[in-house]
């Protein structure tokens, strides 16, 4: 059983992330070894929630600019990592050591935080619509 860290997980209401991408992060997280490394592809990872190729593409390259998945220096195919705040890890032990070492990483540059979208003026709110009776034809 794999223990999730879930220091990523309170901010991801405010990541902005579409519902294709919350999707296959739902995949990428489910296929993950312990440490956060997912070996699938792309396709792979986007059929498993119904998602086209273009869809999933899509979906992949907003997940990697909020940092949320890292992609290796060389770009290897069929390889992500999840960030390590929302990761799984094997022990409570390696979580700790993953998360110290995370913060550490992200102090000195090596690793980029999860990116949250920052907005000139807040979006605006969503309009409730009230409802109207209407009479039936005829």
């Amino acid at each position: 059983m794999l223990i999730q860290a879930s220091a990523g997980f309170g901010m991801l209401y405010r990541l902005d992330l579409t519902k294709a991408a919350t999707d296959l992060l739902s995949a990428l997280i489910e296929r993950q070894e312990p440490g956060g490394e997912v070996n699938a592809s792309q396709a792979e990872l986007g059929a498993r929630v119904g998602l086209s190729r273009n869809s999933a593409n899509t979906a992949m390259a907003l997940l990697e600019s909020r940092n949320l998945v890292l992609r290796p220096k060389d770009r290897k195919y069929r390889t992500y990592y999840l960030h390590p705040y929302i990761a799984s890890y094997a022990s409570q032990e390696e979580l700790e050591e993953a998360i110290e070492d995370a913060s550490e990483r992200i102090a000195t540059g090596e690793l980029p935080e999860i990116s949250v979208p920052v907005y000139q003026t807040a979006p605006p709110k969503r309009q409730s619509q009230s409802l109207k009776a209407i009479r039936a034809a005829g």
